[in-house]
């Protein structure tokens, strides 16, 4: 049996050629320097919804965690092993982030699961049952929208998931603390995995519109 399955072998070699070879500077100089990035990115697993390749992002510039549906759990120190709790506090007290993104993305199977009910669980754990109960309430309430097609009941519970993990986040006191004092900034977005668009999240309506880079500078 190989070590590693080929595609895997082959990627590393054009990585070594390509991408390594024109940034070998800045690779030994994060190496030896160590990681600052200033950005959180808290995103999906899925396969499709990469968040260095959809901001076509630099090796040490952003700092990914990645799970079923891009959720926040609420803040709740116990016993248990907490992933994504874990990824944030280092982010905001180790790494001292100035950003925290929350990245949705259409077509998300998590999404899709949470507003479907009956279903059998993949296995008798029930993880993803469990892990995406975090947005049952929402999910009900899309759900009752009678008059939404399938498809517009799964984008807007994609949508409305972000704002939930934001109020999540929010119960973080480290993130709170910090975001008051004007230190870190929190947004939300959504991508569009069929057409390659980007909405961020207006932080004071909720609404998701297109940015444009001179929103940026604004």
């Amino acid at each position: 049996m190989a070590l590693l399955p080929d595609h895997l072998l082959a990627g590393h070699e054009s990585f070594m050629e390509g991408r390594y070879a024109a940034e070998e500077a800045r690779y030994r100089a994060l190496a030896r320097e160590g990681q600052a990035p200033e950005t959180l990115v808290i995103a999906c697993c899925d396969s499709r919804a990469a968040p260095e390749t959809i901001f076509d992002a630099a090796p040490g510039e952003l700092f990914v965690v990645r799970n079923v549906a891009n959720l926040v759990p609420p803040f709740g120190p116990n016993e248990d092993y907490h992933g994504t709790s874990a990824a944030i506090e280092f982010a905001v007290v180790g790494l001292k982030v100035k950003n925290i993104l929350i990245l949705g993305h259409g077509r998300c199977g998590g999404i899709k699961a949470a507003l479907t009910t009956g279903g059998e669980p993949l296995s008798p754990a029930d993880f993803i049952g469990r892990w995406m109960s975090l947005v049952t309430e929402p999910a009900k309430s899309v759900n009752a929208l009678e008059h939404l097609t399938t498809g517009e009941r799964q984008t807007a519970l994609e949508r409305i998931s972000i704002r939930y993990s934001i109020a999540n986040l929010r119960s973080f006191p480290y993130v709170a603390e910090r975001e008051a004092a004007g230190e870190l900034a929190i947004h939300g977005a959504w991508f569009d995995i069929s057409t390659g668009e980007l909405w961020a999240m207006d932080t004071e309506t909720g609404d998701f519109r297109r940015p444009k880079v001179e929103d940026a500078a604004a």
